[in-house]
């Protein structure tokens, strides 16, 4: 039998360790940390030399970290196993949401070219509800921007189309939805939900494909769309909604109510309260772990991340050390407020 010495023997750990689950948590006024959802221990930080990382995503095959950066203007490529930044990729001013689609082909982030940008928990992008914002389209085959989509002021959320064909965007400056092909940014709709309320943030698509889910953090509500986009429900929230998901059942909805520092769950069918948990402030994102035991919630002037069991819907663990957390993704994929898990 072939020994292995300690230095191989630690070099296997550390490459199963990269493989295994892992976290992600974007810091605006930091790099990106890393978290074992295992032990809840922060593993270490990958430094993004004071470029403000908001939005982040996971390509399917977990193998490259994309972050979209406040001050630099641009997407950071890390990969995931070396935890370099491999390439970086302009976009424009003020990147701040993305997704990317579940083929891996193409990643999709939104841009504020009339924003100032302003400091973590300060008035932020809120100054310009005129200037149109945009969508970069990059190709992840040849890590470059092939397309900007011009969208309505303040593009906030992004989220997908059963089949994928369609992009749905929520914009807080003017209280609409627009519609997107996927394939080359045609406007396909525009849905004006200002009768029902303001500043639409989150967006997300029920596992089943039949609703979307909307929180309109100005009017502290959360809004039950079918496909054709008709509100089939309005539900009352805790203060300014902002992240929002479904279990991987499509059971429960849970929602980031961020200003009331709340964490809260809905049952996606009867539409009635099932949680309603206090966390910490300006919580804006979170991602259940892959095995769904456990929700990481990201809590922006908290500088921490707040971990709830997912069956008793009690906080049960704080884990410190983050500095102006913004966005947390996991890998394995799991549902969270930016990312949604697809099936194989």
């Amino acid at each position: 039998m072939q020994r292995i010495g300690l230095v191989t023997l630690l070099t296997l750990f550390a490459a199963t360790a990269i493989a295994g689950d892992i976290a992600y948590v974007s810091n605006q006024a930091g790099g990106v940390s890393r978290i074992d959802p295992a032990s809840l221990a922060m593993l270490d930080s990958i430094d993004l030399a004071d470029s403000a990382p908001r939005g982040l995503a996971l390509t399917p095959d977990g193998k490259f970290l994309l972050t979209a950066n406040q001050k630099s203007g641009d997407v950071a490529v890390i990969d995931t196993q070396s935890l370099k930044i491999v390439r970086r990729i302009p976009v424009g001013k003020n990147p701040e949401f993305m997704r990317i689609l579940p083929d891996g082909s193409k990643a999709f982030v939104t841009y504020e070219p009339g924003s100032s940008g302003g400091p973590p928990g300060g008035k932020g992008g809120h100054d310009d509800d005129v200037t149109p914002a945009h969508v970069a389209v990059i190709d992840l085959h040849t890590w470059a921007v092939v397309a900007s989509i011009v969208c309505a002021p303040e593009t906030e959320g992004i989220e997908f189309s059963v089949d994928n064909q369609q992009l749905v965007v929520s914009n807080e400056g003017d209280d609409t939805l627009t519609v997107y092909a996927t394939a080359d940014g045609k406007l396909l709709r525009t849905i004006n939900l200002r009768t029902w309320g303001h500043r639409p943030r989150g967006i997300k698509r029920s596992p089943d494909g039949k609703h979307y889910v909307v929180t309109l953090e100005n009017s502290n509500a959360l809004l039950i769309l079918d496909t054709d986009f008709q509100v089939v429900k309005s539900l009352p929230t805790g203060t300014g909604p902002y992240g929002v998901a479904f279990d991987k059942a499509g059971k429960r909805i849970v929602v980031a109510a961020s200003r009331g520092s709340r964490l809260q769950v809905f049952d996606a069918e009867t539409y009635a309260s099932v949680a309603d948990i206090a966390i910490g402030k300006r919580c804006w994102h979170f991602t259940f772990t892959p095995d769904e035991r456990r929700i990481l919630v990201a809590c922006g002037t908290s500088n921490d991340v707040e971990v709830i069991d997912a069956a008793s819907y009690q906080l049960t663990t704080t884990i410190p050390g983050f500095n102006k957390p913004w966005g947390i993704v996991i890998y394995p994929k799991a549902n969270g407020s930016l990312e949604t898990k697809t099936a194989p």
